[in-house]
């Protein structure tokens, strides 16, 4: 069935997130991507993603010192988002310019979500409908967010297909009955759409 709604993931596919840059001013390039592997930032970020809050998360971390720079990570939040992903945003608002609705999923903090919105406020308004996985206690790839985008935005799960730069959460949205496409690139993306009938 030819799709008639998009629907976005944001992190790596609209807008770039390092989370390195959080504290690459105190540690160093090399030394902020240590320290996230050494509290496991990806495990504890999840968690956060899916309603647990960083300083929580903090108590978690053995050593002292990396317990204090994790609880920073929300008033550093700004700093690893700085920038969009120009040619993304193009086919959003292609897609957008020919009536497709859109509407985005994303596993993002509801602590973090609102400083995201301070460096991208176009988040808040681009999208009908925005699940955030923090403030629904729900994360990709369970099949329930994406139902919960399907309930919300009023759309057949057949008729919408889920952009992520995750292979993981687009089988997800497969399973919910989407279609999906990984997305690797804007060019890509834009040649995936086009087939669909979408561009």
């Amino acid at each position: 069935m030819t799709p008639t709604t998009v629907v976005f993931d944001i992190g790596n596919v609209l807008v770039d997130w390092q989370p390195h840059l959080a504290w690459v001013d105190d540690l160093g390039e090399q030394g902020a991507r240590d320290f996230l592997a050494r509290v496991s930032f990806d495990k504890l970020n999840f968690a956060c993603d899916a309603g647990a809050r960083f300083a929580d998360a903090a108590g978690w971390v053995a050593n002292p010192e990396d317990a204090m720079r994790l609880a920073q990570y929300v008033e550093r939040y700004t700093r690893t988002v700085p920038d969009k992903i120009a040619g993304s945003w193009d086919i959003l608002f292609a897609l957008k310019d020919a009536g497709i609705p859109v509407h985005a999923i994303t596993n993002w903090s509801a602590e973090t979500w609102p400083e995201g919105l301070k460096v991208h406020p176009e988040l808040g308004a681009v999208f009908g409908t925005t699940i955030v996985s923090g403030e629904v206690g729900v994360v990709k790839p369970s099949v329930e967010i994406y139902r919960l985008l399907c309930d919300r935005a009023e759309v057949r799960p057949e008729h919408s297909v889920f952009i992520d730069d995750g292979l993981h959460n687009c089988l997800g949205a497969k399973a919910a009955g989407m279609d999906a496409i990984h997305f690797t690139g804007a060019e890509a993306l834009s040649a995936a759409l086009a087939e669909r009938g979408l561009l």
